[in-house]
C-alpha cells in the first residue's frame, strides 16, 4: 500500500531520506559537522573518549566524532540508516575498530545495557521519533558514565502550533507516496515565502539563499532534505526546555549549555554533564 491506513504504526523514512541526502555530502559538509559538534560540546575533546550515536541517520556526526579521536558506537532503527552510516564511514574515515556502526533501537532495553556506558551520549533530533520520547531519554541517559556528557536535541513544544505541524506531518503520512514530495514542496513553499516576507518588512534582501548557505554550515544540512525530515518525521513529540531539564536535574544531571529555538519550531540543544550524588 501507498497511502498509510494506520498512523499507529506510521514511520517516516529517515534512512530513505539520508541515502538520498549522501550524494551532496563534501569536505565542506564534514567540516561544518565537526564544528556543529563542537559548539555543541563546549569544546570537549572527543580523542579516546567513548561515544555512543544514537540514531546515527546519515552518519555525519558519527565521522565528526570519528575524526576528532572518539571511539564511536554508531546504531539506527531504520536499516536505511545504518546502511548510510556505513557509507559515510567506508568513503571518508580509514578502516578502524574504534567506529562500529550496527542497527538496534534505543528502546531495546537488553540491547542497550549490552552497550554498557560511555563517556558522551550523543542524540541529535532522535528521540522525539521514536514513539515513546521520555522512555528513549530514559535510556539515553542510563547510557552516560558517571562524570560523562549527554548531548541531546528535542523539538521544541510551541503549544498549538506544535499540534498543527503533527497535523502536517500525519497529512504527509497518509498520502500515497508519488505526492509525498508534492506535499513537502508546498509546505515548504508556503513558510519560504513567509520567511521572504519577514525579510523584506524588516528591510532584508528577501530572496533566501542567505538563509539556504547557512543551513548547510548548519551540522553540514541540505535545505531540501531538511524540509522533507521536518514535514514527514514522524512520530513527532515535543518538549520545553524545562520538561527535559527538571526531571535530568532530579538524575543528578547538571546543564552545562543551552541553546534554545526561543518560541519557534525545531530543536533546542543541550548538554549534560552526569555527576556522582
Amino acid at each position: 500500500m501507498n497511502a498509510v491506513t494506520d498512523l499507529h504504526d506510521a514511520r517516516f523514512a529517515f534512512g530513505k531520506n539520508w541515502a538520498d541526502f549522501l550524494e551532496s555530502i563534501d569536505q565542506h559538509r564534514i567540516d561544518a559537522a565537526s564544528l556543529s559538534l563542537h559548539e555543541l560540546l563546549s569544546g570537549i575533546s572527543l580523542s579516546g573518549k567513548t561515544f555512543l550515536d544514537i540514531g546515527s541517520g546519515s552518519g555525519l556526526s558519527s565521522l565528526a566524532a570519528h575524526l576528532s579521536g572518539g571511539v564511536i558506537t554508531s546504531f539506527d532503527y531504520d536499516q536505511q540508516s545504518v546502511a548510510c552510516t556505513e557509507t559515510l564511514r567506508t568513503r571518508f574515515a580509514k578502516p578502524s575498530p574504534s567506529w562500529r556502526v550496527m542497527q538496534g533501537s534505543v528502546l531495546d532495553a537488553g540491547m542497550m545495557e549490552s552497550l554498557g556506558q560511555f563517556d558522551v551520549v550523543y542524540s541529535w533530533g532522535v528521540l522525539h521519533h521514536t514513539g515513546q520520547m521520555w522512555q528513549a531519554i530514559d535510556m539515553a541517559c542510563q547510557a552516560v558514565a558517571p562524570g560523562g556528557w549527554l548531548a541531546l536535541a528535542i523539538y521544541n513544544d510551541q503549544g498549538g502550533a506544535s499540534r498543527r505541524w503533527g497535523k502536517v506531518k500525519r497529512a504527509y503520512q497518509c498520502l500515497p507516496r508519488p505526492l509525498q514530495p508534492l506535499w513537502v514542496a508546498a509546505i515548504a513553499s508556503l513558510y519560504e515565502t513567509k520567511f521572504a516576507a519577514a525579510r523584506l518588512v524588516s528591510g532584508k534582501n528577501p530572496l533566501p539563499f542567505q538563509d539556504w548557505r547557512r543551513k548547510r554550515s548548519d551540522r553540514g544540512m541540505s535545505v531540501w532534505h531538511d524540509w522533507v525530515d521536518w514535514v514527514g518525521g514522524w512520530p513527532f513529540e515535543v518538549a520545553t526546555p524545562d520538561a527535559i531539564i527538571n526531571p535530568l536535574i532530579k538524575r543528578h544531571f547538571q546543564l552545562m549549555r543551552l541553546k534554545t529555538v526561543g518560541s519557534g519550531w525545531g530543536c533546542n540543544e543541550y548538554l549534560f554533564r552526569r555527576y556522582q550524588p
